[in-house]
């Protein structure tokens, strides 16, 4: 019997160094190979090495970058190749989403969305990409045949806002490495120590400079943030004005998976500040760790803890909630953590739900 053939479009490709999109991709090419006849869409800006195939799907290269202002013309030419022999097109994200009507007036193929979580409410867009953004986003959802969110909180957005409903499927978090050891000690001082962690881009909706305040005015407490300080403005003006306290740890991105599992794995306190998205991959992953976390209070975080974990909004409340940890049953919420993901956030479940879908 042939396979039914399938595209994925919109991340950077495979093998995955980049981002959530593209560990998605990986585990969906993983543990679907025997079933479909998969192709992936990959930038051939940043592969040197042009592999044709991986975890058995075809790669298809576009000279474009797959993120930023080009992102449109990437995705909207990997649809428009797709049409021409897939089944089944899955579009993560809805930077080329504009061009759908035309491709269901011209091409057979299913088109479903991810869109991913309300991306035109994040603060780092200008009002033009604002715009784009949402126009996008409606028609994603007006043209795809099926459409999917990663959360309950997008999942109600898009009912009530285009009454159309979605289908929930969440992200894995079981491909982390987990090393409870502290074999980079001689690098990371803080490795021998208590100390709170986290791993984000460093923008406004991830409310990084709360954090950073409320850790700055507690000298006894340690804290480890992993992110792109040197890609924004934003991002620069809070490493200037916070690497001169010796409790924060300011490091640059970490892409050994070793040297990252082992930071994370091994932290007293998992912070989480994203306000924004929907099912963010680095929660999955920490809770899968399970890591005592305590998250930014907006309904996307509690829907993915199940209202298990500690939540802050303020700098005021964040350092509250650090004061009173002696007295809080943080292996409860540990526990709880891990039990949650087993149970909602592994690949092969996550895998089962798309291949239902495809």
């Amino acid at each position: 019997m042939n396979k039914k053939k399938v595209a994925i479009i919109g991340t950077v490709g495979l093998p995955a160094n980049y981002g959530g999109w593209e560990t998605l991709v990986d585990n969906l090419t993983l543990h679907l190979q025997d079933r479909f006849d998969i192709t992936v869409f990959c930038s051939s800006k940043k592969y040197n090495k042009k592999l044709k195939e991986f975890n058995g799907a075809k790669l298809k290269y576009i000279n474009l970058n797959a993120n930023g202002i080009q992102s449109i013309p990437y995705d909207i030419i990997s649809i428009y190749q797709s049409i021409k022999f897939a089944d089944t097109i899955l579009v993560l994200g809805v930077s080329g989403c504009i061009c759908l009507p035309l491709a269901r007036f011209f091409g057979v193929s299913k088109i479903i969305v991810n869109i991913d979580g309300i991306e035109w409410k994040r603060d780092k867009w200008n009002k033009f990409a604002k715009l784009f953004l949402k126009i996008s986003e409606r028609i994603a959802v007006k043209f795809a045949h099926f459409v999917i969110t990663d959360n309950e909180g997008i999942q109600n957005y898009v009912f009530e806002k285009y009454a159309v409903k979605t289908h929930l499927i969440a992200y894995g978090g079981d491909h982390v490495l987990e090393k409870k050891n502290t074999q980079f000690s001689d690098k990371y001082d803080f490795l021998s120590a208590n100390y709170i962690f986290s791993v984000c881009r460093i923008e406004p909706e991830n409310n990084i400079g709360i954090i950073l305040k409320a850790v700055s005015l507690l000298s006894s407490y340690k804290l480890v943030i992993v992110g792109n300080w040197s890609n924004s403005a934003y991002g620069s003006d809070l490493q200037r004005k916070y690497q001169k306290f010796q409790n924060l740890y300011l490091l640059d991105p970490i892409y050994d998976q070793v040297i990252l599992g082992n930071i994370r794995t091994n932290c007293s306190l998992y912070v989480h500040g994203h306000s924004a998205g929907g099912t963010n991959p680095s929660l999955v992953e920490a809770m899968y760790l399970g890591l005592p976390i305590v998250a930014f209070d907006v309904e996307y975080n509690r829907f993915t803890t199940k209202n298990k974990s500690l939540y802050f909004k303020s700098c005021e409340q964040l350092i509250a909630i650090l004061k009173e940890l002696d007295n809080i049953n943080l292996r409860k919420i540990s526990s709880d953590m891990k039990s949650i993901a087993l149970r909602e956030y592994t690949w092969p479940k996550i895998a089962k739900e798309y291949a239902n879908l495809l």
